[in-house]
């Protein structure tokens, strides 16, 4: 090979180099992130349902537990367990051996010193003695009057009767026992009458009124039953914003404790916006969404109003015709690009996160 071959043969060499070098791409240049796939809702004013669904707890018309009121030894039981008995029944004794010898005492002192007050009192009708013996004798007969009856409180106290007519529970404790106050002998309910207690939202404080009546589903069947609202709590939960409601159902078999539903007719026909509750960012402060605006995203503060199982009511900060970001949510960035890959309407978003509960 000559010089001149050689010459021509390195330049080619470097030239092949350079094109190489400059076609590299600069590493500490920043990287396009993609754009958020998400799918969207377009804002718009949609009638609102007028019936509210919570959820509701049964509770006993009257409801007890059953105690001693004295410390001793049982020595009678009767809890005929899940029986209905009535008001006065006596269920337990507490030993009482000593009260009622210390009554009997006291009995044959009284009838000693109401003979002597007999006697004092004709004697001082013609003079015989002074008054003042017969107020001693007198105030003799009180005192043992007075012993009694203390000693009968303590005899009523070592006996527990039924309150109320109503079905006992479970039987806690067995004859021989040694019981005090703290001791639980059974339970006693009243279910002629059952109560619902439910919580709904303070806006429908004007609705539920006394006297107004809302509709109770208690089993899987779905059949309703009417209840009447005889209280409201008059404070408003101040965490959860919420207003305790009562309601009694009358001439019904559920058991205390037990789940329902709650059916209201608040009244409010209106029309609202509405978003599905995954599209709501919480914060501290405020209520966010994100808003699709010439292809970026943009986080804007909103208003809430009433909630329901899926979705919740925007009272102010987006309008008819914005584009509502539902799913991806939390991938978007304020101005970052987002590219929507459907539109979908609130039924398609509830059909959505009812399938991935059942999962």
């Amino acid at each position: 090979m000559n010089k001149k071959v050689f010459k021509c043969f390195n330049a080619a060499v470097l030239f092949s180099l350079f094109l190489a070098c400059s076609n590299k791409k600069d590493p500490s240049r920043p990287k396009s992130a993609p754009p958020v796939v998400v799918d969207v809702l377009v804002a718009a004013a949609r009638p609102m349902s007028n019936v509210l669904e919570v959820n509701g707890s049964v509770v006993a018309n009257e409801y007890v537990e059953l105690h001693p009121e004295a410390s001793g030894r049982l020595t009678y039981l009767y809890v005929p367990e899940g029986k209905l008995i009535k008001k006065g029944t006596l269920i337990a004794k507490v030993n009482n051996a000593d009260l009622e010898a210390q009554v009997e005492k006291s009995k044959v002192a009284l009838d000693l010193a109401l003979k002597t007050e007999d006697r004092d009192k004709k004697l001082l009708a013609v003079n015989g003695i002074n008054q003042a013996d017969y107020d001693a004798a007198l105030n003799i007969v009180n005192g043992f009057k007075a012993d009694i009856d203390y000693n009968m409180a303590l005899l009523d106290k070592t006996l527990l009767k039924a309150p109320f007519d109503g079905y006992i529970g479970l039987r806690q404790v067995s004859v021989g026992a040694y019981v005090t106050p703290s001791t639980l002998i059974a339970t006693l309910l009243q279910l002629e009458k059952i109560k619902i207690d439910f919580t709904v939202p303070e806006d429908y404080s004007s609705v539920l009124k006394v006297g107004a009546m809302v509709e109770v589903e208690m089993d899987e069947t779905g059949k309703k039953r009417k209840a009447q609202i005889i209280a409201t709590e008059p404070q408003v939960n101040q965490s959860t914003r919420n207003m305790t409601v009562r309601a009694i159902l009358e001439n019904n078999d559920a058991n205390p404790g037990s789940f329902v539903k709650v059916l209201v007719n608040s009244g409010l026909d209106k029309k609202a916006i509405l978003i599905p509750t995954n599209a709501l960012i919480p914060d501290d402060k405020n209520n966010q969404v994100v808003v699709v605006k010439d292809g970026l995203a943009k986080f804007v503060n909103v208003a809430t109003g009433i909630r329901l199982s899926n979705n919740v009511e925007i009272t102010a900060g987006i309008k008819q015709g914005d584009t509502v970001v539902v799913t991806g949510v939390l991938f978007a960035r304020a101005g970052a690009p987002l590219q929507i890959r459907d539109v979908r309407t609130l039924e398609e978003f509830a059909a959505i996160n009812n399938n991935q509960a059942a999962k």
